[in-house]
């Protein structure tokens, strides 16, 4: 078992906090098989609150579970409980772990942020649902405090955790 964070980083502009659609929201992985090594060209998704039964040994199942199409081990991700935090205006700029999975025989590489993001503008400005981060920018407009608003450079990266 490994513990993976996933941090990202971005540069804030006028926005106080952007967070994911916890737990209902779907991240989007390609994933390296630990043992053979074989990676995904496609994108997985991985929802905290849907779980996986089939071909999984473990009765409560898991947020996502493959067999590997290369060595057919059996591998599974979980999105470990109450690690889902908000990157907020104090972190922009800098990188900071968002979430933290349980990866077991996999290993995510690449992380496409697509949507379902919340955004909360600065200074009790507008706040914005479902919010898609695929661009790497994201510009807005706060009616609210009458300002722009946007998320830019967009960046991701995994780290493993001490256990």
């Amino acid at each position: 078992m490994v513990k993976i964070g996933l941090q990202i980083r971005a540069t804030l502009e006028n926005i106080d906090e952007i967070k994911t659609n916890h737990p209902n929201y779907s991240f989007f992985f390609k994933l390296k098989c630990s043992n053979c090594g074989e990676q995904s060209e496609k994108w997985h998704d991985l929802t905290e609150n849907e779980k996986q039964h089939e071909n999984s040994r473990n009765p409560n199942g898991f947020n996502f579970f493959m067999k590997c199409k290369l060595c057919s081990r059996e591998n599974s991700i979980d999105i470990i409980e109450g690690t889902n935090d908000a990157y907020t205006a104090d972190d922009s700029g800098k990188f900071k772990v968002v979430v933290c999975l349980d990866c077991r025989g996999v290993e995510p590489v690449d992380f496409s942020p697509k949507a379902g993001w919340l955004v909360k503008a600065a200074d009790n400005g507008q706040a914005f649902e479902d919010v898609d981060l695929s661009e790497d920018d994201w510009v807005e407009y706060d009616n609210k405090n009458k300002v722009s608003i946007g998320i830019y450079e967009f960046e991701s990266n995994f780290i493993k955790l001490k256990k």
